[in-house]
């Protein structure tokens, strides 16, 4: 039988040991109904303070319509106090005052919208473990397997497996080698059935990249 972390229809998928929902802990796309954010199957976020809106506090910037879009795969980990800052929150720097005149003003709101047209997607992959009041910036491209450490800052494209901490984020480190991720990106088990992903659970724990292998469907 499927451990209740399985279920994609439980907003709530962990209980604690008297059997209560953990009400700080949710499955990001059965609590988050927004046009502008995509977010995939067994991604959670967890709060000491869980919000009445999670996308408002993940997301704060990205509203209905907005020009860009945040994406967020597959088993990512969301910790504390994480803010993603996603490209609308960003100010026209073309002239001399940065100040946005036109939001107070609905003549002059056509011309600054023009000015944002082409705001990036913010992209953070598939099994990425966004640590503790982390912040991610506008249109950040953040690879499948990344760590990012508690309080970075991070922007910009993040590869594959990276570790990546400080403000402004750094990767630190690489958690595999390039031919170890080369076989991870194509085993890609964030998409395998969830029966196969459950038996995977002590290979993916262990770090071992053969008994992964071995076990991949099909």
């Amino acid at each position: 039988m499927l451990a209740r972390f399985f279920d994609t229809n439980a907003a709530y998928p962990m209980k604690f040991a008297d059997g209560r929902e953990n009400r700080g802990l949710v499955h990001l796309n059965r609590v988050i109904d927004h046009p502008n954010i995509d977010i995939g199957d067994y991604s959670y976020a967890s709060s000491f303070e869980p919000p009445d809106d999670w996308a408002v506090r993940l997301a704060p910037y990205t509203y209905a319509g907005a020009p860009e879009r945040l994406r967020i795969g597959r088993f990512c980990q969301i910790a504390d106090r994480v803010r993603i800052i996603t490209a609308s929150a960003n100010h026209p720097m073309a002239g001399i005052s940065t100040y946005p005149f036109a939001i107070f003003d609905h003549a002059r709101l056509g011309e600054y919208m023009d000015q944002l047209d082409s705001l990036p997607d913010t992209v953070i992959g598939h099994d990425v473990w966004l640590g503790d009041a982390a912040t991610v910036l506008p249109g950040a491209r953040i690879g499948c397997g990344v760590i990012v450490g508690a309080g970075a800052v991070v922007g910009g494209t993040v590869p594959d497996y990276a570790v990546v901490a400080g403000n402004p984020g750094r990767v630190l480190r690489m958690r595999y080698a390039p031919d170890q991720v080369a076989v991870l990106m194509r085993l890609q088990w964030w998409d395998w059935p969830a029966e196969a992903v459950e038996a995977a659970i002590p290979a993916l724990a262990a770090g071992d990249i053969s008994a992964l292998e071995a076990l991949a469907p099909g």
